[in-house]
């Protein structure tokens, strides 16, 4: 979220009622004139996806969407991304290595019996199993984010982010604090742009004078975060801190994800040396790759699914690199 928050200027206000934060939008040490409202997801709202919280409340003008949840939604809830704020999902699988000494991979977790535990709603693990990384009787879709079971049962494995638990199991869970292994997601070729910045698709017309201006400034903002994420981070933590109900969030967590996100270009400028940038190629060949197994699980898809029906770079400033 650092290309959102970090455009959150000085005198915010939390509201731990609607789990959101509201201020002022400044960029580049200048107050816009303009007022924003962050809206946390996840549990905040029910585990409801983005997509449908977009169509169901109207107050709602943007959204933050990973690539296979826009493509999953686009029968019925279709949303087009005009920016991404990570080149891809920093999902991974994680494991005990005690407990798995020749777990390296994703694939060697598919040639063993262990459970993976992933959230029911995840599409990734769809993927995997598609693609004979995973058999689907190793799949346990009952992960509610707690590390409890994985403590309790190391033979699991369980998905979490690349920039979050393998620092927070090491360092800030008492009942495990040592290391865990983990392979990302990406590395076993699931390659779909993340947490894109989205707009209902009929609103994209009308949303365009603002997009004009707002979206080179999410793309600036991200850009800086890799060179100086301090600052960021502090809002992050100050806002986390003021709600209970969120899982904790320290400075020592904020400071593992910002270098993770550097060092494995999560956020990082696109094949084309530009921050924020879409490869409408790589789009499509990611829609394309998903259609059918979305479809083969339920889905009702149409077969042909142009890229710019989900992503348009129409906004985008290829000014950032």
């Amino acid at each position: 979220m650092a290309g959102v928050i970090g455009l959150l200027g000085p005198g915010y206000t939390v509201d731990t009622d609607n789990k959101s934060v509201s201020g002022p939008l400044a960029y580049d040490g200048m107050d816009t004139g303009v007022d924003i409202t962050l809206r946390a997801g996840g549990p905040a709202i029910g585990f409801q996806s983005v997509p449908s919280a977009m169509y169901s409340d109207d107050s709602i003008h943007l959204g933050l969407v990973h690539g296979d949840q826009m493509i999953s939604a686009a029968k019925d809830q279709r949303v087009v991304g005009v920016t991404p704020l990570l080149q891809y999902n920093p999902s991974i699988i994680m494991w005990d290595p005690a407990s798995h000494p020749e777990v390296k991979t994703i694939a060697d977790i598919g040639r063993s019996d262990a459970s993976v535990v992933v959230s029911k709603d995840q599409i990734f693990p769809q993927w995997l199993v598609a693609k004979g990384l995973l058999k689907q009787s190793q799949l346990d879709t009952s992960y509610d984010g707690a590390p409890a079971r994985f403590v309790g049962d190391p033979s699991i494995t369980q998905q979490g982010f690349a920039n979050s638990e393998p620092y927070t199991y090491e360092n800030e869970t008492p009942s495990w604090n040592k290391p865990v292994g983990y392979a990302m997601v990406k590395d076993a070729g699931y390659d779909v742009y993340a947490s894109n910045v989205s707009v209902r698709a009929d609103d994209v017309a009308e949303m365009s004078p603002c997009l004009e201006k707002l979206v080179p400034m999410i793309q600036q903002t991200g850009k800086n975060y890799v060179a100086a994420p301090d600052a960021v981070n502090a809002t992050i933590v100050d806002w986390v801190s003021q709600d209970v109900s969120f899982t904790p969030y320290t400075a020592g967590e904020a400071a593992y994800s910002a270098g993770l996100l550097k060092d494995r270009a999560v956020i990082a400028p696109g094949a084309d040396g530009v921050y924020g940038s879409y490869d409408m190629a790589k789009a499509q060949n990611v829609i394309n790759d998903l259609v059918p197994i979305l479809n083969a699980g339920g889905a009702d898809l149409p077969p042909s699914l142009p890229a710019d029906q989900l992503f348009t770079p129409e906004f985008i400033s290829e000014q950032i690199r």
